[in-house]
């Protein structure tokens, strides 16, 4: 008896997949619960295991694109597979990319207006050592799944153009040349593409500036940085210290943790943080939830857990639906100062740079002082230049006295 393997559904409204890569080979052996392939949507990766054991047909090639409940291999039980095939043809379709992209218009911000779900690296850095997110420098690179943003290199030397609407002028038509190589871009490329651009053109971003003086932080954390990973199995790392900063900076200040509706703001009595994370595909924001309730030991932890599934490419949509507010931390790749855009529906996103050794005046001597710059987008629809600018003085307060953050082993 044959048994098809079928394009799952691997969320709501989504209703277009493509194959990321099989995991096992054309004409291959395969048993009852084994992953065959991952699936790729424009918000996450899933994988789809084998329901029977027989030898497997592939159908559709990684690269390709169908509607769930497509019918993408067969398990035929009656015969018995080989131990390792040729493996399966990587698909070329370079095809229906521009067409695609004129159809797939933003979802009015669907992805991340879904509600705020109950409960919720060893190669590369822990996510605590990330850095990236929404318009800014992505964090270091992981293998996992996800929605929002961009900075990202692509893998093609151009992208195929959206069909200009019939009411706009059309724009140059790119001439390929000799060396030039056109593939489909992803669909989480895509989704990142949509997003970014709905942020733009709904969004009043305005971007402000500050700077922090890290020596209070920097001194506590190597105070007991070694103590904290003995006892507790997880590092203490500088995004708990801005992550803790900025969940009480969003208390004094909650209408940079608020969003709008239409033309209604919605205030969130709880504060779920996005930590912007940069993957090999794109970037994810996975959510530490009910982050006012959480202590520096829980929120190690939880950035522990998602860096493990960001690396599995386990992350799931609850993992990385919704958000109130979001940090990207650029500073990994080196990055001094950067312009991060909005999240949406999100009101504001925290920009984090690299530590520098600068000359500072302190109690009129100059001195060499390890500063960072911090930037905050922010929705001006909401959001005013003296609320913008009072949560980076409020944020810099916290960490440049640490002890208010209430710190313990």
């Amino acid at each position: 008896m044959k048994h098809n393997v079928v394009a799952p559904s691997v969320g709501e409204s989504i209703t277009e997949v493509s194959i990321l890569k099989w995991l096992k080979q054309n004409g291959q052996q395969v048993k009852n619960g084994e992953v065959l392939l991952e699936i790729e949507s424009d918000k996450a990766t899933v994988e789809v295991a084998a329901e029977a054991t027989g030898a497997l047909t592939i159908l559709k090639q990684a690269g390709e694109r169908m509607n769930v409940g497509s019918v993408i291999g067969m398990i035929d039980d009656a015969v018995t597979g080989t131990a390792g095939a040729e493996p399966a043809k990587a698909a070329a379709s370079a095809a229906a990319p521009a067409a695609r992209a004129a159809a797939n218009q933003p979802e009015a911000h669907a992805a991340a207006t879904t509600g705020r779900p109950s409960g919720s690296q060893p190669s590369g850095p822990a996510l605590s050592q990330m850095a990236g997110g929404p318009g800014s420098s992505p964090v270091r690179g992981h293998a996992g799944a996800g929605a929002t943003a961009a900075g990202m290199a692509t893998t093609t030397t151009q992208v195929a153009r959206q069909a200009p609407a019939p009411s706009q002028p059309a724009g140059p038509q790119y001439v390929e040349q000799p060396g030039d190589r056109r593939v489909p871009m992803s669909m989480l490329r895509s989704r990142i593409a949509e997003r970014l651009k709905y942020a733009q053109n709904t969004a009043a971003i305005l971007t402000t500036f500050n700077e922090v003086d890290m020596t209070a932080v920097m001194a506590l954390r190597n105070k007991y940085k070694d103590e904290f990973k003995a006892k507790h199995g997880v590092p203490l790392s500088f995004m708990s210290f801005f992550t803790r900063a900025s969940v009480e900076a969003l208390k004094v200040l909650p209408d940079v943790n608020a969003s709008i509706d239409g033309k209604d703001v919605i205030f969130h009595d709880y504060i779920d943080i996005g930590i912007a994370v940069g993957t090999d595909r794109g970037l994810v924001v996975p959510v530490i939830r009910g982050a006012e309730k959480m202590g520096f030991l829980d929120i190690e932890k939880k950035m522990a857990e998602l860096a493990l599934k960001a690396r599995d490419g386990k992350l799931s949509l609850a993992d990385l639906a919704g958000g109130t507010f979001t940090i990207s931390n650029g500073g990994t790749y080196g990055s001094l100062l950067s312009t991060p855009i909005l999240n949406p529906p999100q009101s504001g996103i925290l920009g984090m740079h690299k530590i520098q050794e600068r000359p500072v005046a302190v109690n009129g001597k100059v001195e060499i002082r390890p500063m960072m710059y911090l930037a905050l987008s922010y929705d001006h629809r909401i959001i005013d230049g003296k609320g913008a600018v009072t949560f980076l003085v409020q944020l810099r307060e916290f960490l440049e006295n640490p002890e208010k953050l209430n710190f313990s082993l």
